[in-house]
């Protein structure tokens, strides 16, 4: 299956050169992928000359007279920025010319164009944010983080629908384990909604519920897939990015304090490159929209090339499993099961 991916170009803190850049990677290493370079369309030759790349059926450019500043105001930009790169790439998806889109641009802005232009599925009330972050065991999937504040248990139910069913997609496992992030992983911990979560989850027997974790847990790779609220979600998120930082700056530290540390780091380069890959944000860029009726997936605002590229195959493997059309489905069996038990 052929997979057409538009790129907002204009997005992000680095723009076209990065997108650009990414494309040319990507285009490289795969022959299913087709793309669509989204922004100033004379802006995007002079980059596109600069790299040798030529526009063909598998990359091409749509104008696009309007950019979204990384701090401009959501409802302002929904108002104002009808022609922007980030509205008209969305606009693709929409009309089915693109199976995705990937920003790097500004996340309220993108979830709110997103979510006005492509709707929400049946049955979903609120958009989750997913991505995958480094464990023990590979990856762990986790939602919400960072679209929604004061999810209630009936929003919680429904990111485990919606983090399972990407699970099963894009990692090929028939029946992903799922954890609520609480205090504790007593049944007594949590609040009244983390409780009442529990409750529905455990409930619904296509949901393979494996109770309470803790913030430790989710790097352990205790369950595949982490469900929270995305104040909470957003928070751990960014301590797991700094925690990754400090590890990287005191390793650096101590392999640079003398000669003979030096002389270490020389020997142990090759297990410090391997730790650095397994730990490198670059590797997990690309976080989900997950809800819509269309397929969204936001990279990291300050991404290089190499990490760009990942979030544009986190799309293509989206829209290969076409996971909008598996959550409308999950949904519908899991509705015929609370219809069966009422009975």
């Amino acid at each position: 299956m052929i997979k057409t991916i538009a790129l907002d170009a204009m997005g992000g803190d680095h723009g076209i050169p990065v997108v650009v850049a990414a494309a040319k990677r990507v285009l490289a290493e795969t022959n299913d992928i087709n793309l669509i370079l989204v922004g100033d369309e004379a802006a995007l030759s002079v980059e596109l000359g600069k790299l040798g790349l030529v526009l063909s059926d598998k990359l091409s450019v749509r104008h696009a007279s309007q950019s979204v500043e990384m701090d401009e105001s959501p409802a302002l930009v929904l108002r104002n920025k009808k022609d922007s790169s980030m509205r008209v790439a969305i606009n693709l998806v929409k009309s089915g010319e693109a199976n995705a889109c990937v920003s790097a641009g500004n996340t309220g802005a993108l979830m709110a164009t997103a979510r006005f232009v492509l709707k929400m599925l049946p049955g979903i009330d609120r958009p989750a944010i997913c991505s995958n972050l480094p464990s023990m065991g590979g990856h762990t999937h986790m939602l919400d983080l960072g679209a929604n504040i004061g999810s209630g248990p009936e929003d919680l139910l429904q990111f485990a629908l919606m983090g399972s069913t990407l699970a099963k997609a894009v990692d090929n496992n028939p029946n992903p384990t799922i954890g609520l992030l609480n205090i504790g992983s007593e049944e007594i911990k949590g609040d009244a909604t983390i409780k009442a979560a529990a409750k529905l989850i455990s409930s619904h027997k296509s949901l393979n519920y494996y109770g309470f974790v803790e913030g430790d847990d989710i790097f352990k790779g205790t369950v595949d897939v982490v469900v929270c609220d995305g104040f909470i979600g957003n928070i751990a998120l960014k301590a797991g990015e700094g925690v990754a930082k400090m590890m990287g700056h005191f390793i650096k530290e101590e392999f640079t304090r003398n000669l003979p540390s030096k002389f270490a780091a020389l020997v142990s380069k090759p297990v410090l490159s391997s730790f650095k890959s397994r730990i490198d944000p670059r590797e997990y860029n690309g976080a989900s929209f997950l809800g819509l009726r269309g397929i969204v997936v936001k990279s990291h605002g300050g991404a290089d090339d190499y990490s760009f590229a990942k979030a544009i195959r986190v799309a293509a493997a989206e829209a290969e499993q076409n996971v909008p059309k598996r959550i409308v489905n999950q949904l519908e069996a899991f509705l015929q099961e609370q219809e069966r038990q009422v009975v």
